[in-house]
């Protein structure tokens, strides 16, 4: 019988960021991919999310999916079986984060949202994947697809998301920690933290990779997931 599971995308992206993983995992998870755009909070975020998703699922979330599978641990952790959280952080943004998250959205506001990919593509990629270019477009192509004014309505959501590092203390199902080994995003020390306050988490380190690990190297993220699922 196949697990259900429901993969949550990060900041700017879509189905696409789960391409890899909905192919390699179709034979053992019932996968569906939520559709992030269309709520500003986190808390309606998740509670979209539960209002789609079956009784009971396994639950990935990358990035800003990192931070809503974080909130809907706290809103109905009894329906989440397993828990895989990749690239992402338990920390409330810094105020040079916030400062900086603001700017990007006054660029955007501007009309300048097509300038703002190219700009986080090297804090995204491993310098290696920089020139891949079939991945970039991947990236660019899912960015627009998401659009601007979603990309607002995410930010704030972002913005707004608080430090949940006490919250992990109390999860109680297998989860697995993933992270990109140069993630310039969410850094490894961010991963090792997460780890270390929920029991029994097991942390897996993507070599040769940046935030994107999903699509920078799939197959090492695909064996991950799969020894989770199963596990």
């Amino acid at each position: 019988m196949k697990v259900p599971l429901t993969l949550l995308p990060g900041l700017l992206c879509d189905w696409a960021l789960w391409e890899p993983q909905a192919a390699a995992l179709a034979d053992i998870a019932e996968i569906s991919v939520a559709d992030l755009t269309r709520d500003e909070s986190l808390s309606l975020m998740a509670a979209r999310v539960l209002a789609e998703a079956p009784d009971r699922f396994a639950l990935a979330g990358l990035s800003m999916g990192g931070y809503l599978a974080q909130e809907i641990m706290r809103q109905a952790p009894e329906r989440v079986m397993r828990l895989a959280l990749l690239d992402t952080s338990a920390r409330a943004d810094t105020p040079e984060r916030l400062a900086a998250r603001r700017g990007l959205i006054e660029l955007a506001r501007k009309g300048e949202f097509k300038g703002i990919t190219p700009r986080l593509l090297p804090q995204w990629l491993h310098a290696d994947h920089l020139a891949d270019a079939v991945l970039t477009r991947t990236i660019m192509e899912m960015t627009q697809r998401v659009g601007r004014d979603a990309y607002l309505r995410q930010m704030r959501a972002i913005m707004g998301r608080p430090d949940g590092r006490d919250d992990l203390r109390r999860i109680r199902v297998p989860t697995l920690v993933l992270c990109g080994r140069e993630d310039q995003s969410t850094p490894l020390a961010l991963h090792e933290e997460i780890a270390s306050l929920i029991p029994g988490a097991m942390l897996t380190i993507i070599e040769r990779c940046g935030h994107l690990s999903t699509l920078e190297r799939p197959q090492p993220v695909n064996v991950a997931l799969r020894a989770w699922l199963g596990g």
